[in-house]
């Protein structure tokens, strides 16, 4: 890379190699230079160089050395060697990573430059310290373009050496002026501002970051703990069970108090359902429950963590003791004795339905919905005051009636599902007209994306209310959107016949039995329809047909007929 810019910033001229003494700020800031060494599978990857930005250990080098790496090891001015903790930040593109040492390590190191380098002024290289015989490279600023956030990149108007790379350009003050870079044109290198390799972050959407992906080090979590959770969110739904947990557990040591990070790690460790993760997972809701300011949204958290957990398990198998619906029931409990919430009434009635403790259920939802009244909730109490026993099916119409009123005509397409369940509801409790209502109001919404078995459906509230040439389009729009369904045919025929429409329900049993030939249904009205038309002897055959294939109508039927 040799220029990226949108400006020139200065010209000039001059270059300086020399082995004498540096001036005192410039020799002291020496030692914030360090050499690196990178490893992939224990196997020596790259060595370079780079330097402290930061008395808390966070350094600076080319991204290269670090791209493919799963360790690397930082040797100080001092020789002290120190690992590579965290990578901070990366950009392939302009060959750049910040990294941080293990906390608590106090390091020498270079202060960002508080002004730009002035024309005529002179800048150092400084190479790693260590070198007994170090080449001091001075010169000047040939050219300044401008990059992202403000940042500059450097042409300068010297040569430089691949063990120059990713040294420091100083002032003479001491203070990091930018990072030497690869490459070199005749006699001239080029730099990076330290600005831009300084600003350099992790995101919460780092996680798909590509250049970051390409090291195989532990990154950093965003600034912030908000946004380090919306990282761990994202991480979720990306990294695999062992990455996501060591996420888990660097978040817990970065936040310890945040009462988010224990309720996390409780869920993934749920999911194991292994003795060790049970008891690891039940350790962490009691620390959720001792970092949380809020008690009550603890206690619930909980609780829908259980909830969730009993209701992932596979079917017919039962949570260990202490792990039951009861125990997310004691959670909920302790919830709503601190708050009263609907999301709590909500919650309880989602746990006693998956018990099918169906009264119960009602009653909370009830209360739900009486503290904040949503469709959802009016639609949850329907479901669980109809599976329970003795229940007027107008109780439940009533319920579903509160969930539509929610919405305000014309109905949004999310009220859909309410109103097709309404019409589901009322067909049951004999209120054809006013499903066949609902049906039409469904359709609307749903447009061209309803389905035949929704014509089929609606056909037969239509031919309970004696809407017939309703139901008989229906029948038509049904076979057309499935031409192949043996019992849509068969629906089809029986519409026809109960109209006496019987030459029309002939070819519609016919393709039903052409499609299917093991449809007793439709051998037995088509063997029906037969021996009315006074064609008793195909009519007969195929009544037998169908008493063969286990119709005990049309047994029923021979009998009467052969009499």
């Amino acid at each position: 890379m040799k220029s990226i810019g949108l400006f020139l910033f200065a010209t000039l001229i001059t270059i300086t190699t020399f082995a004498q003494g540096l001036p005192k700020p410039v020799e002291k800031a020496r030692k914030a230079v360090f050499s690196i060494v990178t490893y992939k599978d224990n196997k020596l990857l790259n060595s370079g160089n780079g330097f402290f930005i930061s008395e808390d250990g966070v350094g600076v080098s080319d991204y290269g050395l670090f791209k493919g790496a799963d360790k690397a090891v930082v040797i100080a001015a001092d020789g002290k060697e120190y690992p590579v903790e965290l990578i901070q930040g990366a950009n392939e593109l302009y060959d750049v990573v910040k990294f941080s040492i293990q906390k608590g390590k106090k390091m020498p190191y270079l202060t960002k430059a508080r002004r730009m380098p002035a024309i005529n002024e002179t800048i150092y290289v400084l190479p790693y310290a260590t070198q007994k015989s170090p080449t001091n490279i001075n010169g000047k600023i040939a050219k300044a373009d401008s990059l992202p956030q403000g940042s500059l990149y450097y042409t300068l108007d010297f040569a430089s050496t691949e063990k120059d790379v990713s040294c420091p350009i100083v002032n003479a003050e001491g203070e990091v002026t930018a990072l030497l870079q690869k490459g070199n044109s005749g006699n001239q290198s080029f730099a990076i501002g330290i600005g831009y390799a300084e600003n350099l972050t992790i995101t919460p959407l780092s996680i798909n970051d590509v250049s970051l992906n390409n090291i195989h080090i532990a990154k950093a979590f965003p600034n912030t703990e908000d946004q380090a959770l919306v990282y761990l969110y994202l991480a979720s739904t990306t990294v695999d069970d062992t990455a996501y947990l060591q996420l888990l557990n660097r978040f817990i040591a970065t936040y310890p108090q945040s009462s988010e990070g224990y309720l996390r790690r409780a869920t993934h460790l749920l999911s194991k359902q292994t003795a060790t993760s049970l008891s690891s997972a039940e350790a962490d809701l009691k620390k959720v429950l001792e970092t949380a300011d809020n008690k009550a949204d603890a206690y619930y958290d909980c609780a829908r963590v259980i909830y969730n957990y009993n209701m992932a398990l596979e079917e017919n198998k039962k949570a260990p003791e202490g792990w039951e619906m009861s125990k997310a029931q004691d959670f909920l409990r302790n919830a709503i004795a601190g708050k009263e919430l609907a999301v709590y009434h909500q919650l309880q009635g989602d746990i006693h339905f998956a018990e099918k403790q169906y009264p119960e259920a009602t009653v909370a939802y009830e209360k739900a919905a009486r503290l904040q009244p949503s469709a959802a909730v009016y639609y949850a109490a329907a479901r669980s005051k109809e599976l329970t026993e003795g229940t007027n099916r107008k109780e439940v119409v009533a319920l579903l009636d509160s969930a539509v009123a929610q919405y305000v005509t014309p109905y949004p397409l999310e009220a859909a599902t309410y109103i097709y369940e309404r019409a589901r509801v009322k067909n049951d409790a004999e209120m054809y007209r006013e499903a066949v209502a609902d049906y039409n109001t469904f359709q609307q919404l749903a447009g061209d994306k309803v389905t035949a078995q929704f014509y089929l459906t609606r056909a037969q509230a239509e031919m309970k209310c004696r809407m017939y040439a309703q139901a008989v389009a229906d029948m038509e729009k049904a076979v057309t959107l499935a031409p192949a369904d043996s019992d849509a045919w068969t629906e089809k025929g029986s519409v026809h016949l109960r109209v006496n429409q019987r030459e029309e329900a002939i070819k519609s049993l016919e393709k039903a039995i052409a499609l299917d030939n093991k449809n007793a249904t439709a051998y037995r009205m088509l063997g029906y329809i037969q021996v009315e038309n006074k064609q008793k002897t195909q009519g007969i055959s195929n009544l037998q047909r169908a008493s063969e294939l286990g119709d005990n109508v049309a047994t029923d039927l021979l009998k009467k007929y052969n009499n």
